[in-house]
């Protein structure tokens, strides 16, 4: 069964971790790794990544990406959300914080920012929802 489109929002919501996916060309299946995200409903759902990484660069030629979350306890759920980038920022510390806060217990967040800050320059890549697709396919 589909869910609604609040039910699509709030399930995206939950910090879950995403299987992201981008063109990777004619030729090519589309790249797709799993990631970090963050959205808030209503609102742009974002992605942090490298500057100079494959898959910044992928975006950049693509314009658009999709992002999918599940889960399979307590029942089995996914929402799929795609659309075109809508902008690429600079990411600040407070966003990086933020992000390491959403899946990271408290006592682990400044160990990762110290270890995040060697990784070189990264951009926040924000997504307007555009296409959904979703089920909930119930407790098994």
């Amino acid at each position: 069964m589909a869910l609604s489109l609040q039910e699509r929002q709030e399930f995206l919501a939950q910090p879950h971790i995403g299987a992201l996916s981008v063109s990777a060309g004619q030729d090519r299946a589309p790249l797709t790794v799993p990631i970090w995200y963050e959205y808030v409903i209503g609102a742009e759902l974002w992605v942090l990544t490298g500057v100079g990484s494959k898959k910044m660069k992928l975006l950049e030629q693509a314009g658009r990406f999709s992002l999918m979350v599940d889960t399979v306890k307590p029942r089995v759920r996914y929402v799929t959300a795609s659309g075109p980038i809508t902008r690429v920022t600079p990411i600040t510390d407070e966003q990086h914080r933020e992000m390491a806060a959403r899946y990271l217990p408290a006592d682990k967040v400044e160990a990762y920012l110290a270890e995040a800050a060697t990784f070189g320059a990264q951009v926040a890549v924000y997504m307007r929802p555009e296409h959904w697709l979703s089920a909930d396919l119930g407790s098994g």
